[in-house]
């Protein structure tokens, strides 16, 4: 199966722990590296990961909070140093951008990549659409202008029956549109069924990253039938009354959105200094949610399934 997984560089809100670095992530898909946020401490986690700068080519700021943003510069800058060729595409609102032009220019004025700024909005839209995936923006509700992202694998070709190959002796040219789809025509004009000459793909993958975000159910319709989502927790019931208040959620709440949009599987993070067994999410969520679930935590690797 294609690799796609769901690496965890950093689980924690916005005040940095012993236990926790600010949030950041990296969907690594067949290889390439898809950065989403860089709180402080990014680069470093980037390095104890083994994660390569070489095949990092996209960054995604869901908002301008410093736990969110403030690693960015120092990863770039980091990156120069490394004579890292190529292109960085940077995707933020435009007040990030102009923060980070400003600081690349004070701190790093020559690099050996190109970065390339796209400006996004809070809506929803589709920002990168290429042969294998599509990412996808979607409005959150914090107390700033936020954005989650939505990684779609498209469906993958269908694998191809050998004996049925050689059965009909089916040229090598026509076999790329088989796996498409495509039935194959004898030379005296027979019809055979794409059915008989292949066995069906592996089923497409895709993830949704919610963090920062109150709790709020227009979420269900944005990333309703992902697989797995990742849907911030930075509180328990016992400071739900803090949640909505400062554009948060609660466990329980992760939970609510992941069954009502579908999912199969939900990570929890983005945790609140506050607490010091993770394993306190994942029970709370349990009782609204009966699929998959898992409390991030730095280092993990998790494979979308």
């Amino acid at each position: 199966m294609a690799k796609f997984q769901v690496d965890i560089l950093g689980c924690g809100s916005a005040t940095p722990t012993v236990r926790h670095l600010p949030s950041c992530q990296v969907v690594d898909f067949r290889d390439r590296l898809l950065m989403v946020d860089c709180g402080e401490g990014a680069q470093l986690q980037f390095r104890r990961m083994k994660l390569k700068f070489s095949r990092l080519s996209h960054i995604f700021i869901s908002h301008i909070h410093g736990d969110h943003f403030l690693g960015l510069p120092g990863l770039l800058s980091t990156l120069a140093l490394h004579d890292t060729g190529g292109s960085i595409t940077v995707h933020a609102f435009e007040q990030g951008i102009d923060i980070l032009r400003r600081m690349m220019q004070v701190f790093c004025r020559e690099t050996s990549f190109e970065i390339i700024y796209d400006v996004i909005e809070p809506a929803r839209a589709v920002i990168i659409d290429d042969h294998a995936l599509t990412v996808e923006t979607f409005p959150l509700y914090h107390r700033v202008p936020a954005v989650g992202y939505i990684f779609r694998e498209k469906p993958k070709q269908r694998h191809l029956r050998g004996d049925m190959v050689r059965f009909f002796d089916i040229p090598v040219a026509q076999l790329a549109s088989i796996k498409d789809g495509a039935d194959f025509v004898t030379p005296d004009g027979r019809v055979i069924d794409n059915a008989r000459l292949t066995t069906d793909p592996e089923p497409a993958m895709s993830y949704a990253y919610c963090s920062d975000t109150a709790f709020d159910r227009r979420l269900v319709g944005d990333i309703e039938g992902v697989d797995t989502i990742y849907h911030e927790s930075t509180y328990l019931d016992d400071n739900a009354h803090k949640a909505a208040p400062r554009g948060h959620s609660t466990a329980r709440q992760a939970g609510i959105i992941a069954r009502e949009a579908g999912a199969n599987t939900l990570i929890l993070g983005h945790y609140s200094q506050a607490y010091d067994d993770d394993s306190l999410f994942a029970a709370e969520a349990a009782q609204e949610f009966d699929g998959r679930i898992i409390a991030a935590r730095e280092g993990m690797k998790i494979d979308l399934l």
